[in-house]
């Protein structure tokens, strides 16, 4: 708490105007070099996270519908005339 106190009460002018310079200097970089900064994080998140190739984004699509169809077959067991329909529609995808 004292350290606070001590660094409040050597707070001058001149150190405001410093304060405001280094932090106008610090933006203006980040400004200039914000395209270069998006590319490297851009980068950083296709190590971490790569993108599928289609066939992967279509394997993915054909497993997602095919869980879809399963599960309303497994809701639809009562009714005959909407499993057969939509066991017509498993076969043909």
């Amino acid at each position: 708490m004292s350290t606070l106190i001590s660094a409040v009460q050597n707070f001058s002018l001149l150190t405001a105007g410093e304060l405001a310079l280094a932090s106008g200097a610090v933006c203006a970089l980040l400004v200039v070099f914000k395209p270069l900064l998006t590319g490297l994080v851009r980068a950083a998140m296709l190590v971490v996270k790569p993108k599928l190739s289609k066939e992967e984004l279509l394997q993915r699509r054909q497993m997602r519908d095919a869980m879809l169809l399963k599960r309303m077959l497994n809701s639809m067991e009562g009714e005959p005339s909407h499993v057969a329909e939509l066991r017509a529609i498993a076969s043909r995808v």
